[in-house]
């Protein structure tokens, strides 16, 4: 990627200018990334560590959680800094990368949970075939595929942004290197790079949709042709996790990403991306985690363990 701009570092306005908002939003922020922090790392490490968990579901579910991670972590931090210390300068270079791994970990995201879906429908349609089909495999194939199109997405994504030129002025008004804002900022003609950026999300964005639509179609007819009552509803509580974080995610970046430039409302945007950067990430364990009896009896068990342990030493 060949650079051809002037500009060396931009600087974020962040989300407001108020002083008297500076330490009251960092104490927000930094509550809502330790809950991010705890839930998906703690998410992950006792889907690792509890063997009734090792299955394709919660394998898909701690990637799912890894990618919340990431991505949180290639924003929040920054942010973070930026309303302590008030230095709201980020270099060219550190700009280019915090969009490329933001991109890459949330287009990951977006077909793990197109793969979670797949899961479901093999689970509920063909549950003979499931272990079969479900091997780990598959799994780990569909896993290492969703990184790779998530970081090809990122470096095409990237690569279009950053080769633009940049000639000043260099104020981004947002709290971190998103794309609508840098568009805007651009001296060079950006309408390719806005047609190209829309067809690769827009192409993301559908085809995960097209996956987890037709796999629920199948999945809501399976469970309607079922007699028993109590089939039906562990199957709609296996599902319910999971359409949660579809509607909660597919929902803010289809209002985020697939609309004009030119009717994006700079303030409207901050909330929105407050909302799928910090909060989404955050949401999701507490989702899955409260409505899952697996994951709540494996986080009772991996208590009374470490219990048990600490009362051997005492």
């Amino acid at each position: 990627m060949e650079n051809t701009t002037e500009v060396t570092e931009f600087i974020l306005l962040g989300l407001t200018s108020d002083p008297n908002l500076q330490i009251p939003l960092f104490l927000v922020f930094f509550l809502i990334y330790l809950i991010t922090l705890t839930g998906n790392l703690g998410m992950t490490l006792l889907i690792l560590l509890d063997s009734h968990l090792h299955t394709p579901m919660y394998f898909f579910l701690s990637n799912l959680s890894l990618v919340d991670f990431g991505y949180s972590s290639a924003v929040t931090p920054k942010v973070m800094a930026g309303l302590l210390t008030e230095d709201k300068i980020i270099s060219f270079d550190a700009c280019a990368i915090q969009m490329f791994f933001y991109g890459g970990f949330i287009t990951a995201e977006s077909y793990l949970l197109a793969s979670m879906a797949y899961d479901r429908f093999v689970a509920v349609c063909r549950p003979l075939h499931y272990a079969t089909t479900m091997t780990t495999g598959v799994c780990a194939c569909l896993t290492i595929g969703c990184y790779l199109l998530g970081f090809l997405n990122a470096s095409i994504h990237t690569g279009n942004i950053f080769s633009l030129s940049f000639c000043g002025p260099n104020v981004v008004d947002h709290f971190f290197c998103d794309t609508p804002p840098l568009l805007t900022l651009s001296c060079s003609d950006s309408h390719i790079a806005e047609m190209a950026i829309f067809l690769v999300v827009g192409f993301n964005v559908l085809f995960s949709i097209v996956v987890i639509f037709v796999s629920y179609l199948f999945v809501f007819v399976a469970i309607l042709k079922m007699r028993s009552s109590e089939g039906r509803q562990k199957a709609f509580s296996t599902c319910a996790s999971h359409l949660t974080a579809v509607s909660i995610f597919y929902g803010t970046v289809i209002f985020m990403y697939l609309q004009p430039s030119s009717s994006h409302s700079m303030d409207t945007d901050k909330m929105a991306s407050v909302f799928y950067t910090m909060v989404i990430p955050m949401l999701n364990p507490l989702v899955y985690s409260l409505k899952n009896k697996e994951v709540k009896g494996a986080f009772k068990h991996l208590m009374g363990k470490m219990k048990t342990s600490i009362g051997f030493f005492l």
